[in-house]
């Protein structure tokens, strides 16, 4: 591996932004290849996402971590459009009507572009008619809800059933602080992740 990846992948596993910018500069300023590159910053965010799975780490540390992986995006991703790299899969993200709350929905989205999903974020407090324009618009392969509050539970329901009835071949992942795997069952959801890293794990598996 070139020296340059390997301080890249540090430095995203250390959440150190200015480093992390620093060595994609020197990379790309080297000709390493933008694969190359993106296979480093996978590597560095799917360890993060490894040890947050194991509680090694936490949410802070994530979010640290997702930031300094995006200042690296922010370099890489007009150099891999240029040369023709695209996401292989792509994925519409929201927070489901009647819920402000975007940290895990944000996490989950910083995550997924580290793993190099196209991510189309709706913000929050999105209603159905919303997911079902971004579903036609974007055809993407997977759609994630989330919701933190209890209340917003029949809209997450609601929003499952309508796109499984709109006979888009789209999956649909849920999660948020009070989802279950069993409510996920109960309402149709092809898939649930308990945090950011098991829904990119869960991403993966849906577009297999």
């Amino acid at each position: 591996m070139h020296p340059e990846l390997q301080n890249l992948s540090q430095a995203i596993k250390a959440g150190k932004r200015k480093e992390a910018r620093a060595a994609t500069e020197a990379a790309l300023g080297a000709e390493v290849p933008p694969q190359s590159i993106l296979d480093a910053l996978m590597e560095g965010m799917s360890d993060v996402g490894k040890r947050f799975k194991a509680n090694e780490i936490f949410v802070p540390e994530v979010l640290v971590a997702a930031r300094a992986m995006q200042k690296s995006m922010d370099l890489l991703e007009p150099v891999l459009t240029a040369s023709g790299i695209q996401p292989k899969h792509s994925i519409v993200i929201g927070t489901v009507e009647g819920d402000l709350h975007d940290i895990g929905k944000n996490l989950v989205m910083m995550m997924l572009k580290g793993a190099n999903f196209k991510v189309i974020d709706l913000g929050v407090n999105v209603a159905l008619a919303k997911f079902a324009e971004a579903v036609e618009a974007h055809q993407p392969n997977v759609v994630a809800l989330s919701a933190l509050l209890t209340t917003t539970m029949p809209s997450m329901q609601n929003i499952v059933k309508a796109l499984n009835e709109s006979g888009k071949a789209v999956k649909i992942m849920v999660g948020g602080a009070p989802i279950t795997q069993n409510f996920a069952d109960q309402i149709g959801a092809d898939g649930y992740a308990p945090d950011a890293a098991s829904a990119v794990d869960l991403a993966h598996s849906l577009c297999a």
